[in-house]
């Protein structure tokens, strides 16, 4: 028998919080959140402008979980580069898109519901789709005991083991009724239920991920967010253990506030990490749209240089469909217009019927937050 049974949750929300001691916390993620939120609120077409950080946050987010496959290795699979990488690195970029096809899908979903049971398990058959989990029941809370520990522990020695699977749907049907309840403040109700959520792990895969996929999604559906474009991953993966032990204490000396404090230390971090990388990405492309227009003299320098925002590592082909470009011929001239003057590189020539495939290196390089092209 394992020394430590299955965790019971306990009824949300937790008592004994110091709201004296969160206050000035509390002011500032709400200010950081709202600039940030702010600049989203400015652009013309978010989702296009910050396509690079939604996969970023994706990458991070997978990450966690053990993934090993890069932001470049994604967009150069989905540029066609997919030849020379290893079976488990598509397998981790396959989970990785998906992640970002779940964010968009969930969008969609909440501009006319919001956040329930089916609502999650949705999101949870997206994400799994195709991918290393697949097996596991996508879409449908777990119906038998799983345990958090190494890779190969027994349950006797487990770090933690979630709740009994026959209380998983009691105590998601209570989170959920948390979620939309009106808390006395959204940011720790938000910190309050992903802890929950990831304490329950209602479902055999894919827990963390789905976990933090619902942060943006909260913060979208209580309208803290204009768009659900929340990219807290990065704080998580770079504290990746403090993340975990405070989870932990959570259920081991009932610790919320610690836990509480953790998170929104993390949101006001994070909100100004995104703030300044989306500011630097519309400054990026305020730079370059002139030049775009003066080196190719073309009706189609915008949409060009939005394809590759959207996609800043691509094929001619692609490129050519985003832009509308009508034909190769003109669509050719124009990259190798950008390509002399330095504003794109060419990543990989075309053989045969294979297109050309081009990177924005400047952009990817703002994303990663270092030199990679």
């Amino acid at each position: 028998m394992s020394k430590i049974q299955p965790y019971i949750p306990i009824k949300l929300p937790p008592e004994g919080i110091d709201w004296k001691r969160l206050i000035p916390l509390i002011g500032k993620v709400h200010a950081a959140i709202a600039r940030y939120d702010g600049l989203l609120q400015s652009l013309i077409n978010p989702a296009v402008l910050l396509s690079p950080m939604t996969t970023k946050e994706a990458v991070l987010s997978s990450r966690i979980e053990g993934t090993q496959a890069s932001l470049e290795e994604v967009l150069e699979v989905e540029a066609g580069l997919e030849k020379d990488k290893p079976e488990s690195i598509k397998q981790d970029i396959q989970e990785i898109i998906n992640y970002r096809k779940a964010l968009l899908l969930a969008e969609e979903a909440l501009a006319h519901r919001g956040i329930t049971l089916n609502f999650i398990k949705q999101i949870h058959a997206i994400l799994m789709e195709s991918v290393r989990g697949k097996d596991k029941n996508p879409g449908e809370f777990r119906k038998d005991q799983n345990w958090i520990g190494r890779p190969g522990t027994p349950m006797e020695q487990a770090r933690f083991i979630p709740p009994n699977p026959m209380l998983v749907d009691e105590f998601m049907e209570d989170l959920v009724k948390f979620i939309q309840t009106d808390f006395d403040d959204p940011i720790v109700q938000l910190a309050i239920v992903h802890a929950q959520f990831e304490i329950i792990h209602p479902f055999r895969d894919g827990n963390g991920r789905i976990g933090r996929l619902l942060i943006p999604l909260f913060l979208y559906s209580k309208k803290i967010l204009s768009r659900p474009m929340f990219y807290i991953s990065e704080y998580l993966e770079s504290h990746r253990q403090e993340y975990y032990d405070q989870l932990l204490f959570v259920t081991e000396k009932d610790d919320w506030q610690d836990w509480i404090e953790f998170f929104i230390n993390a949101a006001i971090e994070q909100a100004e990490i995104n703030y300044q990388k989306a500011k630097d990405i519309v400054n990026l492309y305020e730079r370059l749209k002139p030049q775009f227009i003066e080196k190719t003299h073309s009706q189609f320098a915008i949409p060009l240089l939005d394809a590759f925002f959207q996609k800043p590592i691509l094929d001619s082909s692609t490129a050519f469909r985003l832009s509308q470009i009508p034909n190769r011929i003109t669509g050719n001239a124009l990259l190798k217009k950008l390509e002399n003057q330095n504003l794109i590189i060419l990543l990989n020539p075309g053989q045969g019927r294979k297109p050309n495939i081009y990177a924005l290196p400047d952009l990817i390089n703002i994303i990663e937050g270092k030199k990679i092209l």
